[in-house]
């Protein structure tokens, strides 16, 4: 937790900050106007009124009948068969089960449901802070920073605010780095604590899975550095393995018994309906792949920072089009200046030598980033989804290396002044304006009907 005054006041001003902006888009996003928002509302009202779990079959997709709902806004007059967009039964039900909870309490009110996940984006907030502070110890503004920005990125806090199971997905991810930093700085952490992390994981989302894989990656680190026997090693996975299998395994057998073996994660039962979702192996044969590398590349750079609704509102227009330079240019100062920092280390006096990522924890944080963006490459391969949202379970170590790097600046430009010591978190803060002028300015009345 934040140890100084200000460190203090700047944390409960970043959680607040994110709070009311999240309620705000809960509240005045335009209805269903969130990717896949009617497909998750229907798996958390059918596991309320029928139980658990439902079953993805033919019928739960209509690309005709979304085009028409998407083309319209989602005008009351088109949601006669809005209950029939199911095609996202195929997902693991734990934050499904959560919902429904509030779904019976609300008497199914989409608004109630979107500030379920706002409180479930907060525990994402807080806990990139705490990874961040275990990350580099001396340097909270650093911690910060990647709160604010996790916090504040507009397309982030969109997500949050709107009902699908992203929100505990990444809790989770965060959950885990935490849990493994501090196993790593050798704390008290208990593996069976892993494996029930990563089982809730494997019941929540299949694109956070890769944690299967971090966890043993931190074992063998460990292991490695503090010299263990073979058996040390081979118990913890053990353990791990026992406890997070266990977990998802109820899961994976209800799949087989349902779609059939080897279906264990649905996803050919979920191909086979979405059979006519447009596909990148299309695009290429009418466009070039030269072409479809420049669009995916594009597309996925504009939507990782704003293009809200169903992916219809980019933001090429706001503030006459300089916004995605902005932030391209913040990107690219936050990336230079840690690539910087791990070339040259140390600042310039008055500031004491600023510390790198302990190597260990540098791998995990690493290894976790380019597991999402295979697994973004690899969806990419079959569907044409060019979503930066799909990155988000990467964040907290893109917002630390950013935070990192924008501060390393800071401080060879302007570390003689202590007064500029939280500049970092306070400018990446400044982006809840932003938030909320793209709310009521762009999102409400570009997305309504």
């Amino acid at each position: 937790m934040p140890r100084t005054r200000a460190e203090k006041t700047l944390f409960t001003l970043i959680l607040l900050g994110y709070l009311v902006a999240g309620a705000l888009y809960a509240i005045y996003s335009p209805p269903w106007q969130a990717p896949d928002e009617p497909a998750h509302f229907n798996y958390i009202r059918q596991v309320a009124e029928d139980g658990c779990c439902p079953r993805i079959e033919t019928g739960d997709w209509d690309s005709d009948y979304l085009a028409r709902l998407t083309t319209a806004r989602f005008a009351p007059a088109h949601l006669d068969r809005l209950d029939s967009i199911q095609y996202e039964d195929h997902h693991p039900p734990l934050y499904y089960l959560l919902a429904s909870l509030v779904y019976h309490l609300s008497g199914g009110d989409l608004i109630a449901l979107r500030l379920f996940s706002v409180m479930l984006g907060a525990a994402v907030v807080c806990l990139s802070y705490a990874v961040g502070r275990r990350v580099i110890p001396g340097q909270p503004q650093v911690a910060l920073g990647a709160m604010a920005l996790i916090a504040f990125l507009p397309q982030h806090l969109s997500m949050m605010a709107s009902v699908n199971n992203d929100a505990l997905a990444e809790a989770l991810v965060a959950l885990t780095l935490l849990w493994l930093i501090r196993f790593l700085n050798s704390e008290s952490v208990a593996i069976w604590q892993l494996g029930l992390i990563v089982g809730m994981a494997l019941l929540t989302k299949i694109t956070i899975y890769f944690l299967a894989l971090i966890v043993p990656l931190a074992f063998w680190l460990k292991w490695r550095r503090d010299k263990q026997p073979p058996l040390a090693l081979l118990h913890s996975l053990a353990i791990f393995a026992l406890i997070a299998g266990a977990a998802g395994g109820f899961w994976w057998l209800r799949n087989i018994a349902v779609y059939g073996f080897p279906d264990f994660l649905a996803l050919g039962a979920h191909d086979a309906v979405v059979a006519d979702q447009p596909r990148t192996a299309d695009y290429i044969a009418q466009h070039g792949l030269g072409t479809t590398v420049a669009q995916m590349t594009s597309t996925t750079f504009k939507s990782f920072w704003g293009q809200f609704g169903w992916m219809a509102l980019p933001l090429d227009s706001v503030f006459g089009g300089w916004l995605y330079r902005g932030f391209a240019l913040l990107l690219l100062a936050g990336f230079t200046g840690a690539l910087l920092a791990r070339r040259y280390g140390a600042a310039k006096e008055p500031e004491p030598p600023r510390p790198r990522f302990p190597r260990p924890v540098f791998i995990i944080l690493l290894t976790t980033a380019l597991l999402v963006a295979l697994q973004f490459s690899y969806y990419n391969l079959e569907f044409q989804q060019w979503q930066g949202r799909y990155l988000f379970p990467a964040l907290i170590p893109i917002a630390l290396t950013l935070a990192y790097g924008l501060d390393w600046w800071r401080v060879r430009i302007l570390s003689r002044w202590d007064a500029f010591l939280w500049l970092t978190p306070l400018t990446l803060s400044s982006l809840v304006a932003l938030d909320i002028y793209l709310l009521f300015r762009v999102i409400a009345p570009g997305l309504s009907p």
